[in-house]
């Protein structure tokens, strides 16, 4: 089928762009965007994606205002339409890299984002992995700092965004636990935990990311760039990076309130980024992060269009309390966080977002316990 994307000198295989290089249903392009009040009270996300062999496009925004967190999932059927509109979600490239503007046009959750640029993307290392030999992820991603202004409309309130500290990332390719249940190819064995932390942030003098993944089997993964402000030239690429971690409480699954990342560079410079949680986090399953009302995730064709919502109160510290009255603990949150960076010049301040999910033996994932 031919679309506008094929008028164009950029393809990269010899067919239509409607078709991708690979026949796995797991396929995906996604975007996923972040800001926050740096005073700690509120925060949003926004993400929209779109599955070519699932046939779908799949989106959602959350907003915590006062302790409630505003979500609104949406999903449609892909063919014809490729357009960045998913039910009342939009996404205009206004100017690639640097300067992109979400829309939502629900009623009781109206609002337009200006997301601009502060520092240039850091391509992330290729995601590869097998089990038994067949591919469980393949897939590019990069990472980004902005700052984003606006407005939302929600639970019959106007918020102003000016000037929120802001993020995002684009990835693509294959990955596991999207758009069907994974197949059996052996015997099931229990599941492992692991540790799964990135760090986006940004301070008067320094930028990046810092991505730390550690599995109780062993593996490691990293993949830290730190940018100049403002200049956006690359003052180090992460060698190593040792974490230490204060948890809220004793219960699971374990909530962050304190880390510090220390980074050894490949050019055997070090830095220590503090960070601190500041205020809610998000409950990622009110964006379709393993949620959706039927449980399934992301990328699951739901029909021509779906859309759900609800709201939920997110002020303690680590539990949900769901509409019905239930309280859950979900396992996949991003907390806002305060910054602290100290590097050779001297210490710089600054604010970002962060996820950090433990779980399992901390010696094994090589955790230090931060007093």
């Amino acid at each position: 089928m031919l679309t506008e994307l094929d008028d164009s000198v950029w393809h990269q295989l010899p067919t239509t762009f409607d078709h991708v290089g690979t026949s796995d249903p797991r396929f995906f392009d996604r975007l996923w965007f972040a800001a926050s009040d740096r005073k700690g009270g509120s925060t949003l996300q926004f993400t929209m994606g779109v599955y070519q062999n699932m046939n779908v496009v799949d989106g959602g925004v959350v907003a915590i205002i006062d302790g409630k967190q505003y979500n609104l999932r949406v999903s449609r059927q892909l063919r014809p339409a490729y357009q960045t509109v998913c039910g009342p979600l939009s996404i205009e490239i206004v100017e690639p890299l640097k300067h992109i503007r979400l829309g939502i046009a629900h009623q009781g959750f109206k609002g337009e984002l200006d997301w601009r640029a502060t520092l240039p993307p850091q391509e992330e290392g290729q995601h590869f992995r097998r089990s038994a030999g067949r591919i469980i992820e393949d897939y590019s991603r990069y990472d980004q700092t902005a700052s984003c202004t606006g407005w939302l409309e929600l639970g019959g309130r106007r918020v102003e965004i000016d000037g929120w500290w802001a993020c995002r990332d684009h990835s693509w390719g294959v990955r596991e636990r999207v758009g069907i249940a994974e197949p059996r190819t052996g015997e099931a064995t229990p599941p492992a935990g692991g540790l799964f932390s990135f760090l986006f942030y940004s301070t008067d003098a320094f930028g990046g990311h810092v991505q730390v993944a550690r599995g109780n089997n062993g593996s490691r993964y990293l993949s830290a760039s730190i940018l100049e402000c403002p200049s956006g030239a690359v003052r180090w690429i992460g060698d190593s990076a040792e974490i230490a971690v204060s948890f809220i409480d004793d219960t699971r699954p374990r909530r962050m309130r304190r880390a510090v990342f220390d980074v050894t560079a490949t050019n055997g410079e070090h830095t220590s980024i503090e960070v601190e949680a500041s205020g809610p986090s998000v409950a990622m399953p009110g964006l379709g992060y393993g949620g959706y009302n039927d449980g399934l995730g992301l990328g699951v064709w739901r029909g021509l269009q779906h859309l759900e919502s609800e709201v939920w109160e997110v002020s303690h510290h680590a539990d949900v309390r769901y509409p019905d009255g239930t309280i859950g603990r979900p396992v996949h949150r991003i907390q806002p966080v305060s910054v602290v960076q100290h590097a050779p010049e001297g210490t710089s301040t600054g604010f970002g977002s962060l996820t950090f999910i433990a779980e399992g033996d901390l010696e094994k994932l090589a955790l230090a316990s931060l007093a």
